[in-house]
């Protein structure tokens, strides 16, 4: 009896002495690590870690530290695979997403048939957000967002800066064939045909082409002067090598987010290349900080993290949704997923009050309808905000 109690009463010392294990809730991080959206894919997913560290170094949420169970979303199917493996498996609370387009649709059908709340921070097609979905929800600007700014920087911007009427200017797009490109180029039309924009050409491909030289021939051919091109990193790079090869110059290229906002891009073409081409996607780093409060402070944290500059504003865009979704969380009443859902609906965050930009409120399709894009060109070798006026950081240029 003795030895007995013994051996209890040390039991129990031991325990006392020992740490007690923090409690954890794990969310699912569901982005294309591997394959030909890696990069991109990556680099968004480094903007929910650091909102997820933020919000650890605080406490939480609801007390408990967050863990991030990454799925890759290599193509569609396995979104779909890992996403059931996430929820079933993994028990996660909510996933968060995802970057491409197809690749989100795909998983928020699974996460929504499970009741499991899906958020996704950076895809930009309309079907994400026009299925009437109860668990979905986007904090993101969208295909709408990006296909407006861009035909209102060519009639404010571009035709002035040109010396033309934005009329005379022969327009052609050219998009990569998935919903994210789709989607784009169809609004890029209905908004171009409102404003009266003489659109000569649009032109799908696949993402993984190899060459787009008979596309650039026949933009030359047609003697179009904008180009409007929506895509991801590779199919970017190979449109501008091809069309710097072949002595096509435009008098303005417009990218439609994606490649054209990755470092790399420039890197891969070469300053010379990239130079005066212009884009339309998420807030980028050289703007107007007075507009983005907290950006510098992002910033600062992304290259004590990872050790080296944020390569495209895909991580910051996340990092600023994915902030927003978590401290509405750790204010909910539990983490059940209706608990989860009252909390995340009544978010109200203003304009101009993150670090890119734009608030955080949900509206119709459970859309952040607060979201917005900027204009920006690439200037010595860096993508420059140049619209809107108010968070400019230098003027619009264009070639004498």
């Amino acid at each position: 009896m003795k030895l007995a109690g013994l051996m209890t009463t040390s039991a129990l010392a031991l325990t006392m002495m020992t740490p007690q294990a923090f409690a954890e809730v794990t969310f699912g991080a569901l982005f294309p690590f591997s394959g030909q959206l890696a990069l991109l894919g990556e680099e968004s997913a480094r903007g929910l870690e650091i909102a997820v560290d933020e919000m650890n170094a605080a406490g939480g949420v609801q007390g408990e530290q967050i863990v991030l169970e990454r799925g890759d979303a290599v193509d569609n199917n396995q979104a779909i695979g890992e996403a059931r493996r996430l929820i079933s498996l993994s028990g996660v609370k909510a996933i968060f997403g995802s970057y491409s387009s197809a690749r989100s649709i795909a998983a928020s059908q699974v996460a929504e048939l499970a009741g499991i709340p899906f958020f996704e921070l950076g895809a930009v097609a309309d079907e994400v957000t026009s299925r009437d979905f109860k668990y979905l929800f986007r904090t993101n600007p969208t295909a709408d967002h990006m296909g407006k700014l861009i035909v209102e920087m060519i009639v404010e911007k571009v035709a002035p800066g040109l010396g033309k009427a934005p009329g005379d200017l022969k327009i052609g797009i050219i998009h990569e064939d998935s919903s994210y490109g789709t989607s784009v180029a169809g609004h890029q039309e209905r908004y171009g045909k409102e404003a009266g924009l003489n659109i000569v050409t649009t032109m799908p491909y696949p993402a993984a082409t190899v060459d787009m030289s008979s596309m650039v021939l026949d933009l030359q051919s047609r003697g179009v002067d904008v180009v409007l091109q929506t895509s991801y990193q590779n199919d970017s790079v190979l449109f501008l090598q091809q069309a710097s090869e072949a002595g096509y110059k435009p008098s303005a290229i417009i990218g439609g987010g994606g490649g054209y906002s990755m470092l790399p891009t420039a890197e891969a073409v070469g300053n010379d290349v990239i130079e005066g081409v212009l884009d339309a996607d998420f807030t980028q780093y050289a703007v107007n900080t007075d507009f983005t409060p907290g950006l510098e402070s992002f910033v600062e944290t992304y290259r004590t993290k990872y050790g080296m500059e944020p390569r495209s504003g895909h991580s910051l865009n996340n990092y600023v949704g994915a902030l927003a979704i978590l401290k509405a969380i750790d204010a909910a009443e539990g983490l059940e997923p209706d608990q989860i859902v009252a909390a995340v609906s009544a978010i109200d965050i203003p304009q101009g009050q993150t670090a890119a930009g734009y608030g955080v409120q949900f509206g119709e399709g459970n859309q952040n309808q607060r979201a917005s894009m900027m204009g920006m060109q690439w200037q010595d070798g860096t993508l420059v905000t140049v619209y809107p006026p108010e968070a400019a950081a230098a003027e619009m240029r264009f070639a004498q």
